[in-house]
């Protein structure tokens, strides 16, 4: 395996930290698996597809995520409660041609109606040397649209699941 990259991203959703909370803590695998597939695909919820386009080429891997464990970490002085979702990501087929990605996902309250969702992982780019030097050139970029992407869906998903 190559070195370990780090990623990470934030977003907000329009919820209160209650609701998602409350939701992250029911069905995280499923929620996490519909923020990863298309609409059609949405009844696939141990498998998941990243797709990432760059310059017109679209690139995909079947992925399968794990959540690893639910945590509340309880505010210290002052600070906001904050819901973290340990979770990871495998390709389905040839897990050692592709990284394995090990990320939080963490929820915390901003306002009464307003939930800021981050997420922060590390991966390590397969084939060691070669692996780093590819990650440099290209692999770098398709795993932060990827993550970001994922983050995204995040959002919507607990949007749509939760209205407003």
């Amino acid at each position: 395996m190559g070195e370990p990259r780090t990623l990470r991203f934030y977003g907000y959703v329009e919820r209160p930290y209650e609701q998602v909370r409350t939701l992250l803590r029911a069905e995280p695998l499923a929620l996490l698996a519909r923020a990863t597939t298309s609409a059609a695909n949405r009844a696939r919820q141990l498998v998941a597809h990243l797709r990432v386009g760059l310059g017109g080429v679209e690139i995909g891997v079947d992925v399968r995520t794990t959540v690893r464990q639910i945590r509340e970490e309880e505010p210290l002085a002052g600070l906001q409660p904050v819901t973290c979702v340990e979770l990871a990501w495998e390709a389905v087929r040839a897990p050692g041609l592709f990284p394995l990605m090990h990320a939080t996902l963490s929820a915390w309250p901003t306002l009464s109606s307003e939930t800021q969702l981050e997420i922060e992982g590390e991966y390590q780019p397969p084939f060691r040397g070669l692996g780093n030097t590819l990650d440099a050139l290209l692999l770098h970029r398709v795993a932060q649209a990827s993550v970001h992407r994922f983050l995204e869906d995040t959002i919507a998903e607990i949007g749509r699941e939760l209205p407003a």
